[in-house]
């Protein structure tokens, strides 16, 4: 029995996956993936096992997820379950490639620092010539 460890990030979150041969549960934060809300998030990490419909059925996916907002969240588990699969089934990578290249390279961007003496990271002050 093959079992396989992967971790994935967007922005502060952080999720590691844990893939390992069974009926197909697939459980996020121990919650099972059909009650994780919301709906969106569902729907986006779903994305990866509905392209490996065939590979996903024969393994179990346990993801824990830390860090971040619910939408980076479910970005973070979806590259984690991506990467997972395709090491289960290396044949997968040029399916999920062609498909969306962040499910299996993560997104670098950051949130720019702010400015000392503004509000924002990229406001000014005003100026007046009156």
């Amino acid at each position: 029995m093959k079992i396989i460890h992967t971790s994935g990030k967007r922005k502060t979150a952080i999720a590691r996956a844990t893939l390992k041969e069974g009926k197909g549960k697939i459980k996020i934060n121990k919650k099972l993936l059909e009650i994780y809300t919301p709906e969106i998030a569902r729907m986006k990490i779903q994305e990866p096992l509905i392209l490996a419909k065939d590979v996903s059925n024969k393994v179990d996916i346990s993801v824990n997820v830390k860090g971040g907002g619910w939408n980076s969240q479910s970005e973070a588990a979806r590259l984690a379950i991506a990467r997972a699969l395709v090491q289960f089934q290396p044949f997968l990578k040029k399916t999920f490639l062609e498909y969306d290249r962040h499910l299996l390279i993560q997104d670098i961007r950051r949130k720019e620092p702010y400015k000392p003496n503004v509000s924002k990271a990229r406001k000014k002050r005003q100026k007046s010539y009156r």
